[in-house]
């Protein structure tokens, strides 16, 4: 009996290995051997058949494990709350999820929204209350109870699991091609920033949502997007990508209805909050809208040169004038978000062939971040599952994970020297990492656009024969009006010649 992929597709032949297919990891394994040699089969075997325990599943799922626990370890310096002597940046383990612990009125008993106002969007402050608010209760029963600690490990535990659950989904979508998932099991960056905040909890959430669009369950994946939105906007963007390829193929029904669960979602959660405390609610989009030009952005980066340029000139440059003018910054990257938007529209309806649909969310959550006056140090997660399913390539992918732990490094020693007054290095180095950071996601950007101009280097569609993750759209033709320019453009002109 056949195992069928999302789209119908007979799932039963051999797993892709790295070691063969991957130039990068083929090189890499003539330091232990070598690629995975004809013999080695027992990884190859179907789900059910396997004679051994260590499957290509097990082991990702294994590693995911291993690294989270490993960044368990790097956070326990931090996790009693007793923050002394800067350690917290000295050991690089500090966390908004025990800072906000205190900041958000946790420790006090204050219930999110009602009694106080919170900086995230209002799944992200339920999520706070609902594990929260119980060990404060716990705590006030029992005194002996460092609260902090427990909180901390608590959020830990559970956004483990659902880093665990999303390496689950990308095995899923990737059945064909299980070691995809290492990339995201074994990133540098899930290390070092899986609890830095709650990302993971919308993570969580738009990988499932993708699954379910995979799954051709419309209404459930627009719930999980929606979901997900809720908790951190950009799942909101990835309905962009499917809107487009259902364009493309002339199925907008499944998009539509999509877009409207979520929008659905959306509302329900909002709407309570929104109608009982709509100052405590609009702290989100109030913050958002004040907020200066924060580190490691591009516009950070601009006003540093800009600095170097105009000594001497407070504001003479454009990007120091912007940082003193938020009003347009805003209105600015809002600008050029929307036309990377358009551009990668265009990009999605006139493209030889129709791309898959994680390529283009990659794009826009990347177009999202490169013009973005905020860009966190774990913003990084939301591209790395997008990442594992847009381009499963290691060497790009490594080079851009070694460009993140350098800005984490940096990250810590600008905090480190803003607390103490004393910098730990001069400023152009924190401007270096960070613009090797923004460099290394165009350079993605770069590389998946040219995989989408020319589909036979696509890895993905060497596995499957058009897109795991489309559902619906999965195998479908394109829509009339995208093939018939094209079929008069290769006709030949048999008009007869004007005497």
């Amino acid at each position: 009996m056949k195992t069928q992929t999302t789209g119908g597709m007979d799932d039963a032949a051999a797993p892709d290995h790295p070691s063969r297919s991957d130039g990068f990891v083929r090189g890499v394994s003539g330091l232990i051997g070598g690629p995975l040699g004809d013999h080695a089969t027992a990884l190859d075997r179907p789900v059910g058949r396997e004679r051994r325990f260590w499957t290509a599943v097990r082991i990702v799922l294994a590693l995911v494990c291993l690294t989270l626990a490993l960044h368990w370890v790097q956070k326990s310096p931090c996790q009693d709350g007793a923050w002394t002597d800067n350690v917290q940046y000295t050991r690089f383990c500090y966390t908004d999820v025990l800072a906000l612990y205190y900041a958000e009125g946790l420790n006090e008993g204050k219930v999110p929204y009602r009694d106080h106002p919170v900086e995230y969007p209002v799944l992200t402050g339920y999520f706070m209350g609902a594990l929260g608010l119980p060990v404060h209760a716990l705590g006030a029963d029992d005194p002996s109870i460092n609260q902090a600690m427990w909180f901390y490990n608590l959020n830990a535990l559970v956004l483990g699991a659902l880093a665990v659950a999303t390496v689950a989904v990308l095995l899923a979508l990737r059945r064909r091609r299980p070691w995809d998932a290492a990339l995201f099991a074994l990133s540098p960056a899930l290390l070092l920033t899986a609890t830095v905040n709650w990302d993971l909890l919308a993570i969580g959430l738009a990988a499932f949502g993708l699954l379910a669009w995979a799954r051709r369950k419309p209404v459930l994946a627009g719930l999980l997007l929606g979901l997900g939105g809720a908790a951190k906007l950009w799942p909101l963007f990835l309905f962009w990508p499917i809107l487009l390829l259902a364009i493309r193929s002339g199925r907008l029904r499944p998009a539509l209805t999509a877009i409207g669960a979520g929008a659905a979602a959306l509302v329900v959660v909002n709407l309570p909050t929104a109608l009982l405390y709509p100052g405590n609610w609009g702290r989100f989009l109030e913050l958002n809208t004040e907020r200066p030009i924060d580190w490691g952005t591009l516009w950070y980066i601009g006003r540093y040169l800009d600095g170097k340029i105009n000594v001497g000139e407070p504001g003479a440059g454009p990007f120091e004038w912007l940082s003193n003018n938020i009003p347009v910054l805003n209105n600015l990257a809002y600008a050029l978000f929307f036309l990377a938007c358009v551009g990668i529209a265009v990009l999605a309806l006139r493209a030889p062939r129709r791309p898959r649909l994680a390529q283009l969310a990659f794009l826009v959550v990347a177009a999202f971040l490169i013009f973005s006056k905020v860009w966190s140090q774990q913003f990084v997660l939301w591209l790395l599952p997008l990442a594992v399913l847009a381009r499963p390539k290691w060497g790009a992918f490594l080079a851009w994970q070694l460009a993140e732990v350098g800005y984490f490094v940096a990250f810590y020693g600008e905090l480190l020297g803003t607390s103490t007054g004393t910098p730990v290095f001069p400023e152009g180095v924190f401007v270096l990492a960070a613009t090797l950071r923004l460099a290394t996601v165009v350079v993605l950007c770069v590389l998946i656009v040219q995989e989408i101009l020319r589909p036979e280097q696509d890895a993905v569609r060497a596995s499957y024969p058009d897109d795991p993750d489309a559902g619906f759209i999965d195998g479908a033709p394109d829509a009339g009006w995208v093939t018939r320019p094209r079929a008069t453009a290769r006709r030949p002109d048999r008009r007869p010649i004007s005497p």
